[in-house]
């Protein structure tokens, strides 16, 4: 046991456990709205079988998101799509649970939450893949599992404090979002196509890479942030103006 936690690469556990608790507030509200309904006795089997079955299935998508990171141009691909999920991380965003409808059966809510999780958790998906992408090889799906056992439970259990922070410190968001720049701009350069080039050979391209996306994210992000946030006020505005006088 000491042995496994000695050789672990902690840089991608930690990653793989600030991405969760970032994108995975939603998950969180999934599992309470799909259990409300449910009988007081059977709300902890609910949620606890529910984050089971999600757990399972996102190690399931993460193992072919790893696998698949190996093929040439994917890391490219998916590094851009990091790019974008840092950046989407930053704006102000509908609630995404909407369409989730409360269960009145155990089996149900189990279903519920395990397929919500699958069709919400693309972007951890993404993200974790590419955490995990830092590491050795035989090393990957083991802190990939680590890295989930940990920051579910968290999610889970302490999503309202997550959320809290959030509010209080935006700047976590901010951070948030460079990581995953940061991470973006490490598997663009990693790409197998990509290692013939003389200047991503260098020692410090991966560094220089990974700032670059943290750079690029944040600063589109709140550019963006900044743009939609001064349209709402002209909206807002030109409705004021439009109100009939009394």
């Amino acid at each position: 046991m000491l042995e496994f936690f000695s050789h672990l690469h902690w840089a991608a556990v930690f990653q793989i456990i600030v991405i969760d608790l970032l994108l995975g507030g939603d998950n969180a509200v999934v599992i309470a709205l799909a259990c409300r309904h449910l009988p007081q006795s059977q709300r902890v089997q609910g949620i606890l079988w529910g984050t089971a079955g999600a757990v399972a299935m996102r190690l399931v998508f993460v193992w072919f998101a790893v696998f698949l990171l190996g093929i040439p141009y994917l890391k490219i691909v998916g590094g851009l799509l990091l790019l974008w999920i840092g950046t989407r991380l930053l704006l102000p965003e509908a609630d995404a649970t909407d369409k989730i409808r409360p269960a009145s059966r155990l089996v149900d809510a189990i279903k519920t939450i395990i397929l919500a999780d699958v069709v919400m958790s693309i972007d951890n998906v993404i993200a974790i893949a590419g955490a995990a992408n830092a590491a050795e090889p035989a090393q990957r799906m083991l802190l990939i599992a680590f890295g989930l056992l940990v920051s579910i439970p968290l999610v889970v259990w302490g999503s309202q404090l997550v959320l809290k922070l959030i509010d209080r410190f935006p700047l976590v968001v901010v951070a948030g979002g460079g990581l995953l720049g940061w991470i973006g701009g490490g598997l663009v350069v990693g790409d197998v196509a990509l290692s013939g080039s003389p200047l991503l050979a260098e020692s410090g391209a991966h560094t220089v890479a990974g700032l670059i996306g943290a750079t690029i994210v944040v600063l589109l992000g709140l550019g963006l942030k900044r743009r939609l946030a001064l349209k709402a006020d002209h909206k807002q505005g030109r409705a004021g103006e439009d109100l009939p006088l009394s």
